[in-house]
């Protein structure tokens, strides 16, 4: 795929402005002007859409796109991007039960609406076989003072679910997740924001797509820093994103305002690695980072919650930084602290990378795309 301009986030403001005044027809007779086949790429979905479900939940946290190898013969189909809530209607954290589809073009329905007081969190993945995986850590009344650890859920391509895990040790506040899927098996890394810690199971999956079996679950990195907050709600390990040519694992920890790299996570037996090794930690930029991408280039995007170090004049930003720990460039989501949440990233046809980012303030998701360099 050629690769993207480096100073990526600070596109995302000229590219919505773009999307919103453009028409997805326009667009595509733009294309056809300049000599390129828009099949592929448009429509476009619309920019911004709702993620409220008709049940009212609100809080959106996890964003995941499907593979464009799915399993097809279900409601999930290739591009379309989930959302998970993590409230329920009256706004009580941890309450939240519902994952809304945002279909590739826009159409915007419920994918799943488990039982009362799940509280559904930024752990969300979907593998080629149609799985969702989809973290929950529920409260009693909205507050830490009723925390759970909670359990990993599995739902199938037509989102019914077919499969849990729990283990209070192994999954005790699933906050993030990162999936290595090799078709017909997968490794899941999953942040534990309770304990401080990351797990990762090996699974397998049958070929018709309707069963898992777990093979092995183990603590690959323990040792972050980690809290109940009255206003966060909680504070700790989070996002996290699988270089998996290179097999290391990416954390981003919300109450450490860092991001840690953990090499050969794949094969890590015991959690004898500790936290890993920091590769960006900056109190100026970084304000309780909460979900990871990695751009084309190589560079990682971190949203901030505003949970931690929180900063007025830098409200809800997405933050670009490289490996190296330099800083990019940031863009905020909305002019309020506390809305910048979940993150997914796909690159489309090798003409243009789509970047889903929700508002949790708003409760909506935004559509970012960037065309890669020689589609300029």
């Amino acid at each position: 795929m050629n690769s993207i301009t480096k100073n990526f986030v600070n596109r995302l403001a000229e590219t919505a402005a773009f999307c919103c005044t453009l028409g997805a027809g326009m667009l595509a007779i733009s294309s056809l002007a300049m000599g390129q086949t828009p099949a592929s790429l448009f429509p476009l979905p619309p920019p911004v859409v709702s993620t409220i479900p008709s049940n009212g939940d609100v809080n959106p946290y996890g964003v995941a796109y499907a593979p464009r190898r799915v399993y097809s013969d279900g409601v999930l189909q290739p591009e379309d991007i989930l959302v998970s809530n993590f409230n329920n209607s009256q706004n009580l954290q941890g309450t939240g039960t519902t994952i809304v589809r945002v279909a590739a073009h826009g159409t915007v329905s419920t994918f799943y609406q488990g039982k009362p007081g799940l509280g559904l969190t930024a752990a969300l993945g979907i593998v080629q076989h149609g799985f969702v995986f989809v973290g929950n850590m529920p409260t009693a009344d909205g507050t830490s003072a009723t925390v759970q650890p909670g359990s990993l859920l599995v739902l199938d391509r037509n989102g019914n679910l077919v499969w849990s895990y729990s283990n209070a040790t192994l999954i005790n506040g699933p906050w993030g997740m990162a999936i290595q899927d090799f078709g017909g098996a997968a490794r899941v890394f999953i942040s534990n924001v309770l304990n401080g810690s990351v797990t990762r199971l090996n699974l397998q999956f049958s070929d018709d797509g309707e069963s898992i079996a777990l093979q092995s679950a183990v603590t690959i990195a323990s040792g972050y820093n980690h809290r109940l907050d009255p206003a966060a709600l909680v504070l700790g390990p989070s996002g996290l994103y699988l270089d998996a040519d290179n097999d290391i694992l990416y954390v981003a920890s919300s109450a450490d305002n860092a991001v840690y790299a953990i090499s050969g996570a794949s094969w890590i037996t015991d959690a004898s690695a500790g936290k890993g090794t920091v590769i960006y930690q900056d109190t100026t930029h970084l304000h309780g980072p909460i979900d990871l991408v990695m751009t084309p280039t190589g560079n990682l995007i971190a949203a901030n919650s505003d949970g931690s170090n929180v900063d007025p004049n830098q409200p809800s930003e997405l933050v670009e930084f490289t490996l190296g720990g330099q800083f990019v460039a940031q863009y905020s989501v909305d002019a309020n602290n506390g809305g910048a949440f979940g993150l997914a990233l796909s690159s489309f046809s090798g003409q243009a990378v789509r970047l889903a980012a929700v508002d949790d303030n708003a409760n909506t998701l935004s559509v970012f795309v960037e065309p890669t360099s020689s589609q300029r």
